[in-house]
């Protein structure tokens, strides 16, 4: 199953896809931290709707807001995932959404791992030489990861 991991931000919105665990593709989407609100999100949405045409996948995985350190930044990744939320929508891709601690669970086996930890396994598990980089894109690609262990699980549950 192609999968579309998104690491939600509005200055750094992190992707990954992954084919049944192999990575097809990772990167980051940029935006100004002059521009304007309103045109960084519009730049995401479009370049977000170019990936999914681009790569078609099946589902997007999002990481889901849960609990954020930094309070300046949440309002602007809770926009980043709105409009995630609405390109996925748009091109009918059913979308997944897991916790950090999900995802670390998922990716590492311990839901209080840290970020290292969750790169490495990433790298591990898609039999990658180096981790990803940026970070946000290794990020997207353990989202992903998390959602093809979620959806491997309950197929076999039924």
């Amino acid at each position: 199953m192609k999968i579309l991991g998104i690491d939600p931000g509005t200055a750094r919105l992190g992707w990954g896809v992954i084919d049944n665990e192999v990575m097809v593709d990772c990167g980051c989407l940029e935006t100004p931290p002059k521009q304007p609100e309103e045109k960084r999100l519009s730049s995401l949405f479009i370049k977000l709707n170019e990936l999914i045409k681009q790569h078609r996948p099946e589902t997007a995985a999002v990481e889901k807001l849960f609990f954020f350190k930094n309070q300046t930044t949440l309002i602007p990744v809770a926009q980043s995932r709105g409009v995630v939320l609405l390109a996925a929508a748009q091109n009918n891709l059913p979308v997944f959404s897991y916790t950090p601690l999900q995802i670390k669970q998922a990716v590492t086996g311990y839901g209080r791992a840290e970020k290292i930890q969750v790169q490495q396994m990433v790298k591990s598990i898609l039999k990658l030489k180096i981790i990803p980089r940026p970070d946000d894109a290794a990020d997207a690609l353990a989202v992903a990861l998390t959602h093809s262990f979620s959806y491997k699980f309950k197929s076999r549950v039924k």
